[in-house]
């Protein structure tokens, strides 16, 4: 007897779970979406980040070198997903879901076309998907037409809904309990992974207490001590913190996909007058570029005040990159809504319902004085009048000298 293997089938394993977000948020998305679609003549998305993906449907997946999708069409919403997961992402998505098999290759475009169809006009994510994936998408859907709406779904994830931002302030919350936790662990003699540890172990503590029902993954801290707090993405190392050392203390709780981030300086028993003059000159930056996040301030105008402010004090060649970033659906190995950072050549204008960050970092190389990375780290989120800083967590040294 010969076992008939599907090319994609529907494995609805289970019941549907609580998502992130309520059905009406993913509708109200989906809606959004739809705009996207109408506005172009376009007749399907098919999306292929994990963002996206997560943004629209509440599917976040392991991607483990599979590819995967969500396919919306002015009637569908439906999620592509590898065998291997099974039932899981049919019970962790608003929608229907496609499982495709590995039996054939190309599958995995079979099931999207089986959605789609050919000769339609498709909206994709140009700036995810490989030449490969992209000459496949030609080949199986054969679209009429086809048009990158990446940008355009950027710009509608960077204005967030008060269910995001309750998620999002949940997970400030979450790193300021991290930070705690790290500032419990600093003592001369702990290496950094022993540290870092301790303030992961505490955020997926709270974030287990917080949200029951959620699936847990990808929470993290990068702790930088001495030489290694040059960088703002270092990973830890085994190094043993010594008394005077410059820390960098970084806590990344993630929740259902959602980014969120606790950033301090701090030293080890004492801080010599060198350093000190830094991380003042650097927390003044950072007061001050958090008083000028309001409605109407544009990104490439508030960087430039801050450009401005750190040249006065001859520290403008110290800086490392931009001032700050969005939050919502992004993580350190996917996602980013690059529309809005504090850089020099982004023109956003900020709108009540954004949220970004205030993060000015310096640099001074090994043998000069005060030499080491200073970076401080609030999220804020944009409102009618000004802004909200949702990060509690102390910053400077009368709270970070410790140990």
């Amino acid at each position: 007897m010969t076992l008939e293997r599907p090319e994609f089938y529907r494995f609805h394993n289970g019941d549907k779970v609580a998502l992130p977000f309520a059905p009406e948020e993913y509708e109200e998305r989906l809606a959004g979406l739809r705009d996207i679609l109408e506005l172009h003549s376009l007749d399907a998305a098919v999306l292929t980040s994990m963002h996206n993906i997560a943004y629209y449907s509440g599917f976040l997946y392991c991607s483990f070198g599979r590819p995967y999708a969500l396919v919306v069409t002015r009637e569908n919403c439906v999620t592509i997903s590898a065998g291997i997961d099974a039932g899981q992402p049919w019970r962790r998505c608003h929608g229907d879901n496609i499982t495709y098999t590995d039996w054939k290759r190309d599958n995995y475009w079979r099931a999207i076309a089986s959605v789609v169809g050919t000769g339609k006009a498709v909206g994709c994510e140009a700036d995810h998907l490989t030449l490969l994936q992209s000459e496949k998408l030609n080949s199986f859907l054969q679209p009429k037409r086809g048009m990158d709406i990446a940008p355009a779904t950027m710009a509608q994830r960077m204005m967030k809904s008060s269910a995001e931002i309750d998620l999002i302030r949940a997970g400030a919350n979450v790193a300021d309990v991290g930070g705690y936790a790290i500032r419990e662990a600093v003592k001369a003699g702990a290496r950094e992974i022993d540290v870092a540890m301790a303030g992961r172990d505490a955020m997926e503590a709270e974030i287990a207490r917080r949200f029951p029902g959620a699936e847990y993954r990808d929470t993290w801290v990068w702790f930088q001590s001495g030489l290694n707090t040059d960088g703002a993405h270092n990973p830890v190392t085994g190094r043993t913190l010594q008394r005077g050392d410059i820390l960098s203390l970084n806590c990344f709780p993630m929740i259902s996909g959602y980014y969120t981030a606790l950033e301090r300086t701090m030293f080890v028993g004492e801080v010599d007058p060198a350093s000190l003059r830094i991380w003042e000159a650097n927390i003044a930056a950072h007061e001050f570029g958090m008083s000028l996040l309001k409605p109407g301030a544009s990104c490439s105008g508030v960087t430039a005040q801050i450009n401005d402010f750190l040249a006065e004090r001859q520290l403008l060649q110290y800086r490392t990159f931009g001032y700050g970033h969005s939050f919502g659906v992004l993580s350190h190995f996917y996602g980013r809504e690059a529309g809005l950072e504090l850089r020099e050549d982004i023109d956003t204008v900020l709108e009540p319902g954004m949220v970004i960050s205030m993060e000015p970092m310096l640099t001074i190389p090994q043998g000069e004085p005060g030499a080491g990375g200073y970076r401080e780290h609030d999220i804020l989120v944009i409102t009618e009048d000004g802004a909200e800083d949702i990060t509690h967590y102390p910053y400077g040294p009368e709270f970070n000298v410790v140990g």
